[in-house]
């Protein structure tokens, strides 16, 4: 690529500083993708992985099951949009599901009024 180019390697270097790259005398080995890809993996394997650690990245959004029908469920055309369609009978199964959903949470928490989150996109009617 440098041949290409017209550079030589030194060309490539000029933007550092000397007081910095005469310092710096790096002699690597060559590997292969093979060898780097073994080096790399017995490096990452000195570090303490996530799972043996506490974590508070996330905000609450922690390890779970997801049902692979989850996927195909949220890709149906009435989930992705945040506007009620403009015929009340396609937004009926919709809104069926979020009664169903906040008559299930006032049950389970004992309050009279329950809110079907305002806040995600889907579900901002």
């Amino acid at each position: 690529m440098q041949k290409v180019i017209g550079a030589e390697l030194a060309d490539l270097f000029q933007v550092i500083p000397h007081t910095i790259r005469d310092k710096a005398h790096f002699e690597f080995p060559a590997h292969n993708e093979v060898e780097v890809t073994k080096i790399f993996s017995k490096w990452a394997k000195m570090n303490t992985p996530v799972s043996k650690l506490i974590s508070f990245l996330g905000a609450g959004a922690y390890e779970h099951a997801i049902p692979s029908a989850l996927k195909d469920l949220v890709t149906r055309s009435e989930f992705l949009t945040a506007y009620t369609p403009y015929q009340p009978e396609i937004s009926q199964g919709l809104l069926q599901a979020f009664f169903e959903y906040q008559s299930l949470i006032s049950d389970l928490t004992g309050m009279e009024i329950t809110n079907a989150s305002m806040y995600d996109g889907p579900t901002a009617l």
